[in-house]
């Protein structure tokens, strides 16, 4: 409906009551007065439904006012006051009514927009968590490599070309991700849905960690739901950040998406440091962010899985969750 229209009513409806106003008073007939009673209340609840509240206030007191009124000139004489207000009264109770109808449905309309609006504030923010945590991974990445490059520079250039070939991976790694998340913010903002990664990502994150191993039974990702999908995924970055962070010296991480007695399990395991990996945890990289494990706990659960962290028997450290498996099979 547009603006124009909306705007219209309340004028429309304080001519309208004018007119019945008036009429009555002048000694217009009964059914022609009934007529525009008829005509009355649904411009009240056009009024309380679209009209802005300055303007549609005092048009609502005069289309009231001609509902309620339109039988004071008949009855005038004959009747008492009492009659006279009683039958005022009666005839008010549907005008109220109309407004109220019409009142209802502006409430309804604007809690409608509330919702919508909290909705999208809630998937900017999520949006921007995810942001915050997949380019957490890369440039934790970008970190310990150039690290790793400072050290061997001197003693073996190869490895340092390596390490900024990979450098520069991980920092394309970081500006698709805030491309990819920065569009979905817009779709989010024109109230369209926002495409966040899944488990057919996986792949090529593993390829882009070092020493890291992939095992991946795509009938186990087809049987998540779109939500576990994305959480799965979200849960295999912040494990795989947490080992740069934390285990930069792992020789392996290996990430596994299978059917498991549960449901679908996501684990993330790495081996345990090498020595002389501490020297690089003294650079920092014991510095958490502020979402982590315990932020993706919820978002696990909220996803109907389970979420568990803890070391693992040969001295490492393992991330797994779990998740419901959808109806359909996994053949």
């Amino acid at each position: 409906m547009s603006l124009d229209l909306r705007s219209s009513y309340a004028p429309l409806l304080a001519l309208a009551g004018t007119v019945g106003l008036l009429g009555g008073f002048l000694g217009a007939p009964p059914t022609w007065l009934l007529a525009w009673v008829g005509l009355l209340l649904p411009l009240l609840a056009l009024v309380a439904r679209w009209s802005p509240v300055r303007a549609g206030v005092g048009a609502a007191v005069l289309g009231v006012a001609a509902v309620a009124l339109w039988p004071v000139p008949l009855m005038w004489g004959p009747a008492s006051w009492l009659e006279v207000c009683g039958a005022a009264a009666f005839w008010a109770v549907p005008a109220l009514g109309a407004l109220a109808a019409g009142g209802h449905l502006r409430r309804q309309a604007s809690r409608m927009r509330q919702a919508v609006r909290d909705g999208r504030r809630d998937q900017q923010l999520e949006l921007a968590r995810d942001l915050h945590d997949f380019v957490a991974h890369d440039v934790s990445a970008i970190v310990v490599q150039a690290q790793a490059a400072r050290f061997v520079a001197d003693k073996d250039p190869e490895q340092a070309v390596r390490a900024l070939e990979r450098i520069e991976a991980a920092g394309l790694g970081a500006l698709a991700s805030m491309d990819r998340t920065v569009h979905a913010l817009r779709e989010a903002a024109g109230a369209r849905s926002a495409s966040v990664p899944g488990t057919s990502e996986l792949p090529g994150l593993v390829e882009r960690f070092e020493g890291g191993v992939l095992d991946a039974d795509p009938a186990a990702a087809r049987a998540l739901s779109r939500e576990a999908d994305t959480t799965a995924y979200r849960v295999a970055v912040e494990a795989l950040t947490n080992v740069r962070r934390h285990a930069p010296g792992a020789a392996v991480v290996r990430v596994r998406l299978h059917r498991a007695a549960e449901g679908i399990e996501l684990s993330v395991a790495n081996s345990a440091p090498a020595r002389g990996a501490a020297g690089l945890l003294g650079l920092g990289l014991r510095r958490r962010s502020g979402t982590g494990l315990a932020g993706l706990r919820g978002r696990v659960e909220a996803a109907g899985g389970t979420l568990r962290a803890g070391a693992s028997a040969d001295g490492g450290w393992r991330v797994c969750a779990v998740f419901p498996a959808q109806g359909r099979a996994l053949g």
